[in-house]
């Protein structure tokens, strides 16, 4: 009877802990950065870009000093703009550098270098579509094997050694894995695929992201760029994901005339994130060729320009949201999807929040795919292009509120004095102007227009930047960019491109004496309450910019606070939100109360403009933040800062005993 009621006592204890530990499993793909490190791009593998640690606070983050920094002026050509955002595991920072993209290990605490691994690629960098830093590696450890995987910009996979940097015997060929064989082409994919962004790793797989040419003056056809994964310790691929499908594969009817045979792109060149205990990965796949006429692929075009939610270990497509049917905006999805758990009415939702350039928020129960808030599909305006066919509805979300402005109106026009807003009046006469999804129109037409005004613009609303959560209040923040931009499409040269319209031929995006043609804020940041679908506050991102505030044109206004045109790159802790303002911005670093907006604390940065996304970590009982910065305007290449408050005095010395007594 002892036994029994002892071996009853330990299933029940078991039982609990299987209870507990199935309420915390699922929490960790947002509960952020573990351990004070940052072993993700994100902080975490649900890019929730979120830190616990609480160090620096509101009372002390007015001591903020650089406590060092790391110059890149001696890799490859002078880069001014590097994007990526270093990992931190074990005492040692990772990231990229040059447009050769030469991975650096540096000593956490003092920024010394460990070591430095680069791939001579000759021609396939030479002619790499995305030939730049790229923004980082993934990271990966085992027990006693830890490695450091990139993606490099003549599209290889290499796995290093994390001490060492020594490629990894073992992985595919030499610690290398060669991905223009795995794509099976038969012609030459040199100066046609590439990479921008990091891998994600989660169950021993990493999932590998391609980018292609820009599209916007491109052929009709290109590279179909394929989503893959392979085994992390073997390089083997494990699946393929087909973001354009082939013959016989769900979504090919989407394509008419069999515009899915040749039609490229559909890649998926910003980050994206993981839930490791559901095993899903969330992928946002970008626009098919060309970005702004969808004449020559009639059709929704499926799976261009969806957040695809599929099972990491088998490649299995769970379900998957078009956000975007037949893109004719390069309104491609380049922010990744932040997981997080939120409360909408008294019901915890496993959450995915997928930011746009269009300026919406988009939220789905991560789990399953269903809208948190409906989404109503309604109707927009038509085509008069030659041979193209809009889609006559779009996915409008109805909550939360679009964080930027979208479409443009003579409301929308500067207005610091009547003379300005009359001269923004007339500029835009010229063009077509309407809401958002307004399509494109002809450059060059007799009775026509020179183009058409779309908001946001090419760059977003937001972009491959995103934005950051907070899990422990379901707040969601997001920098934004309100910038206008100008599709005008004309025939192509001959012999040139394929495509029967590209961008080009038009008028400019008109200023005003200098001026941006739009009313302020220029850039904004956006805190959102997910729990209730709203927008808790929204701030202008920076101050006035020089060159508007020493306008001739405004002499003698008072000129509020209109941001930047730039995007922020976001940070979430504890204790507060930091910001920069962004590539474009001033050269200022920030900390602000994260449930209000208001500033706490700001400083101006060394290097010029933030580049990269800030992060967090303690090295020795020291917090650090830490991000790329440059300025291409000064000629001052880009190098890491990391801040960190000012390290505690040390202890005086003992006094020496006094002798009391005599020799003993």
């Amino acid at each position: 009877m002892r036994t029994t009621r002892i071996t009853l006592l330990l299933l029940m204890a078991f039982a609990v802990v299987l209870a507990a530990l199935s309420r915390a499993i699922p929490l960790l793909a947002q509960s952020g950065a573990d351990n004070g490190e940052w072993r993700s791009y994100g902080g975490d593998e649900g890019s929730t870009r979120y830190s616990p640690l609480d160090q620096i606070n509101r009372e002390n983050v007015k001591d903020l000093k650089i406590a060092w920094t790391w110059k890149s002026d001696n890799f490859g050509r002078a880069e001014f703009k590097n994007e990526s955002t270093p990992l931190m595991a074990n005492g040692i920072l990772y990231f990229t550098a040059g447009d050769r993209r030469a991975v650096v290990a540096v000593d956490a605490g003092n920024g010394e270098t460990l070591w430095v691994w680069r791939m001579d690629e000759r021609e396939r960098h030479q002619r790499a579509p995305r030939r730049n830093s790229g923004r980082g590696v993934a990271y990966w450890a085992d027990g006693q094997d830890e490695r450091i995987v990139v993606i490099t910009p003549g599209f290889r996979i290499v796995a290093l050694n994390a001490r060492t940097g020594i490629p990894v015997q073992g992985f595919g060929e030499n610690g290398i894995v060669d991905l223009f064989k795995e794509y099976q082409y038969t012609e030459d994919l040199t100066g046609r695929i590439g990479n921008t962004s990091p891998a994600v790793i989660a169950r021993n797989t990493i999932v590998v992201g391609p980018a292609l040419l820009v599209g916007a003056r491109t052929s009709k056809e290109n590279v179909k760029a394929d989503i893959m994964a392979f085994d992390v310790r073997t390089g083997r691929r494990k699946w393929v994901v087909h973001t354009i499908p082939r013959k016989g594969e769900a979504g090919y009817e989407t394509w008419l005339n069999d515009s899915a045979e040749y039609t490229g792109n559909a890649g998926m060149w910003g980050p994206y994130s993981v839930d490791p205990a559901l095993g899903y990965v969330y992928l946002s796949i970008e626009a098919p060729t060309n970005d702004v006429y969808g004449g020559d692929r009639p059709g929704a075009n499926l799976f261009s320009d969806s957040l695809m939610c599929v099972d990491i270990e088998t490649g299995k497509v769970v379900w998957y949201r078009q956000l975007i049917h037949h893109d004719i905006w390069d309104y491609d999805m380049p922010p990744h999807p932040i997981l997080v758990d939120i409360n909408v009415g008294g019901r915890p939702i496993k959450a995915v929040v997928q930011l746009s350039k269009q300026a919406f928020a988009y939220v789905f129960d991560r789990v399953t795919g269903a809208p948190v808030w409906p989404i109503e599909e309604r109707p927009v305006p038509a085509s008069d292009v030659p041979g193209e066919l809009a889609f006559p509805t779009q996915p409008f979300p109805t909550r939360p509120p679009a964080f930027d402005v979208q479409g443009i109106t003579t409301n929308d026009l500067i207005d610091f004095t009547p003379e300005l807003r009359a001269k923004a009046i007339e500029a835009i006469k010229p063009f077509r102007t309407g809401p958002i999804y307004t399509p494109g129109s002809l450059g060059q037409a007799p009775g026509g227009t020179r183009g058409t005004i779309i908001v946001p613009g090419f760059g977003g609303g937001a972009n491959w930047e995103s934005g950051a959560a907070d899990p422990e209040t379901g707040f969601v923040y997001v920098g934004s960019n309100t910038g206008p931009s100008v599709i005008a499409l004309t025939r192509p040269q001959p012999n040139t491109q394929t495509a029967s319209y590209v961008s080009g031929d038009g008028l400019g995006l008109p200023r005003i004496d200098g001026l941006p043609l739009m009313k302020p804020p220029y850039g904004r940041i956006t805190a959102y309450d997910m729990n209730k679908g709203e927008i808790a506050w929204q701030i202008p991102n920076g101050d006035t910019p020089p060159a508007i505030r020493n306008s001739p044109a405004l002499k003698g206004l008072n000129i509020p606070r209109t941001g930047s045109p730039s995007r922020a790159g976001i940070l979430v802790t504890r204790t507060l939100l930091f910001a920069g303002e962004g590539w474009g911005g001033q050269p200022v670093f920030r900390a602000y109360d994260k449930a209000t907006g208001q500033i706490i604390w700001e400083t101006q940065i060394p290097a010029g403009t933030q580049a990269s996304l800030p992060m967090a970590y303690m090295h020795q009982g020291r917090q650090y933040v830490a991000f790329m910065a440059g300025d291409a305007a000064t000629s001052t290449p880009a190098q890491l800062v990391a801040f960190a408050l000012p390290p505690p005095p040390a202890p005086a010395p003992a006094a020496a005993p006094q002798n009391q007594g005599g020799a003993q």
